[in-house]
């Protein structure tokens, strides 16, 4: 099989990782709560990347500088996934989806202002494509009509959200620079489970699935087996494959989320919202080129 071949496969096969995932954290917030959802999942996400570890016979680094990073990582990742599930929570799936592209937005920001790395006029494009998509996307339209300007619900915890998730995979970056793609998978998603435990301890944040049903607990640990495995996919694929194939790829995850959402949870949005929506999806897919 020719690498530019496989190069869109292991893409796609981020893409929908990565986009059902969001989709099915997005229907079981709102059923178990956001909280439970993601600790469970990432629970399940980190028993399978450790055994991926054990497979592959990763050797772990004892630099102090990468577990600390992998720590502030966690951190932060954790935060992102909060807010965004949060929002998933309380607001519409199909737009919360779209408001979350900010994340690109973000990471080229901090990119740019602490790592000194440049866009190119098209990625420029595309960033502000995502912007305004994610504004048209985001906004509660008849309340505008009528006066008052209002964010739909859920939208202002999905653009914190983008925040935390810019500055993560910036960090991230670096990690995968020295400990190598899979080490830091690992390091960071145990960071995310001894994080979500110390937070749920500090603030007594119930996280038992006592009464949840046993269809409902196979589902959670499934997608978090199945956002590990798009991590594991995209990583490979980056180590041998063609990153500029890839990476736009794997970024148009919201196609997926947004059209499960519309399918099965039958979310409405007006033409104004799905322009933005197809305007923010077009924006990363712009970035990555």
């Amino acid at each position: 099989m020719s690498t530019t071949i496989l190069s869109i496969l292991l893409g796609i096969g981020g893409m929908f990782g990565w986009g059902i995932y969001d989709f099915l954290g997005g229907v079981f917030a709102k059923k178990i709560g956001a909280f439970k959802s993601l600790f469970w999942s990432q629970l399940a996400g980190l028993i399978s990347i450790l055994l991926l570890a054990v497979v592959f016979k990763s050797s772990v680094p004892s630099s102090v500088f990468i577990i600390v990073l992998s720590l502030i990582a966690a951190v932060l990742y954790s935060a992102g996934y909060l807010f965004f599930f949060k929002g998933f929570e309380i607001g519409n799936v199909s737009i919360i989806a779209a408001t979350m592209n900010l994340w690109a937005v973000f990471t080229m920001l901090f990119a740019f202002i602490f790592m000194g790395q440049r866009l190119s006029t098209l990625q420029t494009a595309g960033v502000f494509m995502i912007i305004l998509g994610a504004a048209l996307a985001s906004l509660n339209w008849n309340e505008i009509r009528n006066q008052r300007f209002q964010l739909s619900a859920g939208v202002k915890e999905a653009v914190f959200g983008a925040f935390f998730f810019g500055i993560f995979w910036n960090i991230s970056e670096i990690i995968s620079e020295q400990a190598g793609w899979l080490l830091t998978t690992l390091f960071v998603k145990l960071g995310i489970v001894l994080f979500l435990l110390i937070y749920s301890l500090l603030v007594k944040q119930e996280i038992g699935l006592n009464k949840v049903s046993t269809k409902t607990k196979r589902i959670i640990l499934l997608m978090g087996m199945v956002e590990a495995g798009a991590v594991a996919l995209v990583n490979y694929g980056l180590t041998i494959g063609d990153a500029i194939l890839i990476t736009p790829i794997a970024s148009a995850l919201s196609i997926v989320t947004i059209t499960l959402a519309i399918v099965f949870l039958k979310d409405k949005i007006i033409k104004i919202q799905g322009l933005g929506i197809v305007m923010a999806i077009i924006g990363i897919v712009v970035t990555a080129l």
